[in-house]
Formats: structure tokens, C-alpha cells, sequence
């Protein structure tokens, strides 16, 4: 089913913004602070329960799940905040939240490979999620996940053996935005995190 993407009054002390400046003192930004500290003292129980009342990965350390939560109300938040008229540039907006190969202490010459290619595709004008794709991928360059990788992001090295590489992967998330009608019928943006 769909998904309304609210938070509520209760998460944030009742707070509610109405203005429309851009800058840091719009008190959208208060929200986001007192939504933020709300989360810092969540149980990894209760992220996990959380994300998956939004329908987002619930795998990972405590840190991850408070940074994925943390940059879904914070997104939510900030659309919030721009009236909803009808008149978006953009019928929809694609959420991708990737997770990748990593290495303890992130060395510089670690080449970063993508191990999960999520979206969530967010209607703009009823901010309602419409469907989900989630694949993971095999990396070719490091194909064994080190312990910090497993453990920060809870993917295995059995889900990435049996995954497809990138370029099939991609190719999926293609087809799929095709049946979708994402750039013919409608509009689209891609919002990703970091």
C-alpha cells in the first residue's frame, strides 16, 4: 500500500513551520534539530521500527539506522515546508540511498564500489511513496566485503555473491523507471544522500 510520509506533532514538541525563508533561521530547521535529538535517543528497536513504518532498509549498526532516519524526516521536512500547489517541476522524485564497499578508517585508496541500489519513488504531489525498486550488486574490484562493511551496513557476502554486477543492475533500475513512464510521461528528479 502507500505510504503518507508524516511525521508527527508528538516527535517534534508539537512544532510546526509555515515560513517560506531559505536560509538557517526558517524554524523548519528547529524542527529538524528537535526530530534530530528525538532520534539521537532512540533504541536501535525502535529505528528499526521506525524505518520499516516508512518502508527503509532496517539493516545496519545503530549509527546508520540513525543517519538513514535522521535524512528521511529531515528530506520530508524540508518538502513540507514548500506549499503543495499542484504546480511542481517535477512529477516525481527518485530517493537513492546507496550503500557501498568500505574499509575501517576509510583509506584513500580504497575504491568505493555500490552493494545496494535502493530507490523510493515519492510522488510530489501527494507525498505519498508510490513503489520502491531494491537490488544489490556484486562488486567486482573488492569482491569480498570487509567485517566493518558487513557489520555497517548488514549486507552479507552471500547477498552480494548471488547479486547481478553494476551494469545489469543498472539496467534493471532503467527498465524499471521505463515502466514507470519516468521521462516520457512524467517528470522525475533523483535525490541521493552524500
Amino acid at each position: 500500500g502507500r505510504q503518507r510520509c508524516r511525521i508527527s506533532d508528538q516527535e517534534t514538541n508539537g512544532k510546526n513551520s509555515t515560513a517560506t525563508s531559505n536560509d538557517f533561521s526558517d524554524p523548519v530547521y528547529k524542527e529538524i534539530a528537535l526530530t534530530n535529538g528525538y532520534i539521537n535517543r532512540m533504541t536501535s528497536d525502535e529505528l528499526r521500527s521506525k524505518l520499516a513504518e516508512f518502508k527503509l532498509e532496517t539493516r545496519g549498526v545503530k549509527d546508520v539506522l540513525k543517519k538513514r532516519l535522521k535524512n528521511y524526516y529531515k528530506k520530508q521536512k524540508l518538502m513540507q515546508k514548500e506549499p503543495i500547489n499542484g504546480d511542481s517541476y517535477y512529477d516525481y522524485i527518485c530517493v537513492v540511498d546507496f550503500e557501498a564497499t568500505c574499509e575501517e578508517g576509510n583509506p584513500p585508496e580504497f575504491i568505493h564500489e555500490i552493494i545496494e541500489f535502493p530507490i523510493v519513488l515519492l510522488n510530489t504531489r501527494t507525498l505519498e511513496i508510490e513503489d520502491t525498486f531494491q537490488q544489490y550488486v556484486k562488486p567486482e574490484i573488492n569482491p569480498e566485503l570487509s567485517d566493518f562493511c558487513i557489520n555497517l551496513t548488514g549486507i552479507t557476502q552471500d547477498i552480494v555473491d548471488k547479486a547481478d554486477t553494476f551494469p545489469q543492475v543498472l539496467q534493471n533500475v532503467v527498465e524499471w523507471m521505463r515502466q514507470r513512464e519516468l521521462g516520457t510521461k512524467y517528470s522525475y528528479s533523483i535525490l541521493t544522500d552524500g
